[in-house]
């Protein structure tokens, strides 16, 4: 998909990379690595209980520490997000205050790194486990909108070197995926985008666009629906209707607008093929690119060699 927006100049050399958002489901030191060389960054949420790596400490920080000589560390020392003497003075710190979580605060320390092992997505590695080095930054807030207790929040980024003003702009892209993702609910569940079972790539974009034009349509009619709300929703202002609740009262708009296109005329169904014939024209089947599961540790991996 990159290398598409490339070709397609949809990214030009000297933009800023492209940022991808990942939830705390997906690895991202894991995503950084597999696309390195390309101009993207991943910004991913991290566990609560995740231990990381500060940064390898330089020769002339590990000699004063260990006079009698050795090989240095390979690793620095744990960052564990559980603990916060083992955090040390953060790089940037920023503080924001929002209309919806109110004062937020941001720390971000550099050079953070996971401690990987010969495991899961790593189990088929060879050579020395690589440094993914990246920027750690934990988010806290006041409140939140449905009146929970605010919990931090710890983003992971492979930019380094970021400032306070880099900083603020990944934890606000971070937030901004909700939104997008409530948008791919509208349009699966309530919009019917994965409803039918099209046979053709070509048929898959055509009936996207029709998903696009008719969520554009509930947007633009926004002023004009009546809000048909459900007994436990509560009541709506003008012009801020969800798409959901305008596409409740289209029914009654849709005899008010006019239509360019003609009345539809009655028509029969085709005959089809005839009763007991079989299929002669099997459906091509496109690779959905699914992977198989991974084995999650060595001795299973082996035993799967035979």
């Amino acid at each position: 998909m990159i290398v598409d927006l490339i070709e397609m100049d949809r990214w030009h050399s000297g933009d800023r990379d492209i940022l991808i958002v990942f939830d705390a489901g997906y690895d991202a030191p894991r995503m950084a690595h597999l696309l390195d060389g390309l101009p993207v960054e991943v910004l991913g949420r991290m566990h609560s209980d995740r231990v990381m790596r500060r940064p390898t400490p330089s020769l002339k920080e590990y000699a004063p520490c260990y006079p009698q000589g050795g090989r240095p560390p390979k690793r620095g020392k744990e960052f564990r997000f559980a603990k916060p003497d083992t955090w040390g003075e953060p790089d940037a710190t920023t503080t924001q205050v929002t209309d919806r979580y109110g004062t937020a605060r941001a720390m971000a320390w550099g050079r953070i790194h996971p401690s990987l092992t010969t495991r899961s997505a790593w189990i088929d590695h060879t050579g020395e486990l690589p440094i993914i080095e990246g920027t750690l930054i934990r988010l806290q807030v006041d409140r939140l909108p449905g009146g929970h207790d605010p919990l931090p929040l710890w983003l992971w980024s492979s930019a380094t070197g970021l400032i306070g003003e880099d900083v603020d702009v990944r934890w606000q892209a971070f937030l901004r995926r909700f939104d997008i993702e409530h948008l791919f609910r509208l349009m699966k569940q309530t919009l019917g985008w994965t409803r039918p079972k099209l046979r053709t790539p070509e048929a898959g974009d055509r009936w996207s666009w029709m998903i696009i034009a008719a969520h554009t349509q509930l947007q633009l009619l926004r002023w004009a629906a009546a809000d048909l709300r459900r007994p436990w929703e509560k009541p709506a202002e003008p012009g801020r209707l969800t798409p959901a609740r305008v596409r409740r009262g289209f029914r009654n708009l849709r005899p008010r607008l006019h239509c360019p296109a003609r009345a539809p005329r009655p028509s029969t169904p085709g005959p089809g093929r005839p009763l007991g014939s079989k299929n002669r024209r099997p459906t091509t089947r496109y690779d959905v690119g699914r992977t198989t599961r991974r084995p999650e540790s060595t001795i299973e991996h082996d035993s799967l060699r035979g």
